[in-house]
């Protein structure tokens, strides 16, 4: 997507479901900060972002607080954090289409800056503390519940730690040892969904085998493959 400077700005209030009052804080959300370098050698966005980041954790978590009444801190936690995240923020703001609006230096341009996951996250960050500043906390709220949806309800899914993290836990609970993860095959073919194979070991024992297009892809699978031996080894012990 290449940013569009005679894209008509009134159209981002219909994405966003807010008209601001005071127009220079939207565009001050969406002036990254080699564009406003450039042109008069400020810092753009970056305070913006700043208070954004901190509103959206407050109201993500007053939202999920709400809906999950059942859920402990970890689940709340855990939660909050995949929905924050860069690559979360980044989907978000592409689904708004910011890279159209954003505003950035020659170079950024050049190097495809409206599509880059940094920019685009810390713009919808931006935005978030836009509309705080210019309407409070009430429509962040509602623009926060409307570009979320379903990952917002409260039937929605909690989040798991990955399942490396879950994995050690569970050796370091079980075994006082971290597992120790070994790449055992590569296809050295570009582009094989199989390319890399991966053991995990606790000690001498393998407790699973992954395998991927990525050697993290790999462990993760692995990881979770380990998971399930590991539920079973506890059913029959407890069997």
């Amino acid at each position: 997507m290449t940013p569009n400077p005679d894209a008509p700005m009134a159209s981002i209030d219909a994405a966003l479901g807010y008209a601001f009052l005071d127009r220079t804080l939207l565009d001050l959300a969406l002036t990254h900060t080699s564009y406003s370098h450039e042109e008069d050698g400020g810092r753009g966005n970056e305070r913006l972002e700043f208070l954004g980041d901190a509103v959206l954790d407050l109201v993500i978590s007053e939202i999920l607080y709400e809906v999950h009444p059942e859920w402990n801190e970890g689940d709340l936690t855990r939660t909050r954090s995949g929905l924050v995240n860069q690559r979360s923020l980044a989907r978000q703001a592409r689904n708004l289409q910011l890279g159209r609006f954003v505003k950035l230096g020659r170079t950024e341009m050049q190097s495809g800056g409206c599509d880059k996951d940094s920019i685009l996250a810390n713009c919808f960050e931006a935005l978030v503390g836009a509309i705080y500043l210019d309407g409070g906390l009430a429509p962040v709220e509602g623009f926060v519940r409307r570009v979320y949806g379903a990952a917002l309800a409260s039937d929605a899914g909690r989040h798991r730690r990955d399942a490396k993290t879950e994995f050690q836990e569970w050796a370091h609970a079980r075994f006082r040892q971290t597992p120790r993860y070994e790449m055992v095959g590569d296809s050295a073919e570009d582009g094989d969904d199989e390319r890399f194979a991966v053991e995990v070991s606790i000690g001498a024992d393998v407790w699973g085998r992954g395998v991927g297009r990525s050697k993290r892809l790999a462990e993760r699978r692995a990881a979770a493959a380990a998971l399930e031996k590991s539920a079973d080894e506890e059913s029959n012990t407890d069997g």
